[in-house]
């Protein structure tokens, strides 16, 4: 488990927001980085309940092309019948007005790069469709690169560079959670706009394949990018880590790459059964393990996203100023939007 951390940013709050810290929630713009649920009206409800305005909502890992157009095509179905309640987005303007209105801006991710297969003209195809964030890789090498549990990283392959410029072309943006060291490096060279680690941890916190080490996050963040922290047990230290300690982490990394490169990626997995997260590691690349896969156990003070509201608490007790938390929490994202989901002209 993490040990508590010292850092000259954790102290007692210096604009008075103590104990305000629900209004602060009320009125924030609040934007999850990532989330991996099995989508319905309840847990879409449970975003609203935890004032949650925008969410990067996973519709392919291991797919293909023909699969990702079915799930894709589930989420127009899942929006049309819940216009109250979630609208697809393709800009911060949208998550903004969908605070406005009460609702959730739903903007549409893959973990992986496999609904690509090997065209890179299916990058503007789903972009036109409404796909707005595209992770690399997921765990293990395809043809864009290497990922983070590979014993050896290729690094960005040629493919991957053409994928790379046709994601800064289209206004997509390129995320490197699952990514492997080197084809992360590799990638925020050869990108033209800034890229995003939309949920990880730095590697000083846990140790772990899954979290980030100082080069890579610099890297991101000193070209423009931001660092989602992400509170799936794996890669906070498991179910004892406090919420203290978590908060403590961001604090220190606001105060080391500044107030605008943090953000939160969840990476919450609602809804779903011990078969999936069998299907979420295996893939079709590897048969099933000896044991069944099942899902870690989270802290009590996070089981969902209905828990958000404690992150705010928690942020204004570790000395956290309001414009910082504000951007944690969701402007930091919409910053970053702005910047690439308009794409880029490329020579």
């Amino acid at each position: 488990m993490p040990e508590p951390l010292t850092n000259s940013t954790l102290q007692a709050p210096v604009d008075g927001t103590g104990g305000n810290s629900a209004a602060l929630h009320g009125t924030a713009t609040i934007v999850d980085g990532l989330q991996i649920s099995n989508w319905d009206r309840t847990t879409l409800e449970e975003l609203r309940s935890g004032g949650i305005s925008g969410v990067n909502a996973t519709c392919a890992v291991w797919e293909g092309p023909a699969d990702t157009l079915k799930a894709i095509g589930d989420w127009y179905q899942l929006a049309a019948k819940n216009p109250d309640l979630v609208t697809l987005a393709t800009s911060s303007e949208q998550i903004r007005q969908a605070k406005l209105d009460g609702r959730i801006a739903v903007l549409l991710g893959f973990q992986n790069t496999s609904p690509f297969g090997d065209d890179f003209r299916m990058v503007e195809v789903f972009h036109q469709l409404g796909v707005k964030i595209a992770q690399l890789t997921y765990n293990i090498q395809n043809l864009v690169g290497g990922a983070c549990y590979e014993p050896e990283d290729s690094g960005l392959t040629r493919f991957g560079r053409t994928i790379v410029s046709e994601m800064n072309r289209v206004g997509m943006l390129i995320d490197l959670s699952h990514v492997g060291n080197r084809t992360s490096l590799d990638a925020v060279e050869a990108s033209v706009a800034p890229v995003a680690i939309t949920h990880s941890n730095p590697t000083w916190f846990v140790e772990n394949p899954r979290n980030k080490p100082d080069e890579v996050i610099r890297a991101v963040t000193d070209k423009g990018g931001v660092l989602g922290c992400c509170l799936y047990p794996l890669v906070i230290g498991g179910q004892k880590t406090t919420l203290d300690q978590f908060c403590q982490m961001i604090a220190r990394l606001v105060d080391e790459l500044g107030p605008d490169k943090v953000g939160l990626g969840s990476d919450c997995t609602r809804n779903w059964d011990n078969e999936f997260v069998g299907w979420l590691r295996n893939g079709r690349w590897q048969p099933e393990g000896e044991h069944q896969a099942t899902w870690p156990e989270w802290p009590d003070w996070f089981v969902g996203p209905q828990d958000f509201p404690r992150l705010t608490d928690g942020l204004d007790k570790v000395g956290l100023d309001e414009t910082t938390i504000r951007g944690v929490l969701g402007e930091n994202w919409l910053r970053l939007f702005d910047d690439v989901f308009p794409g880029r002209t490329i020579s």
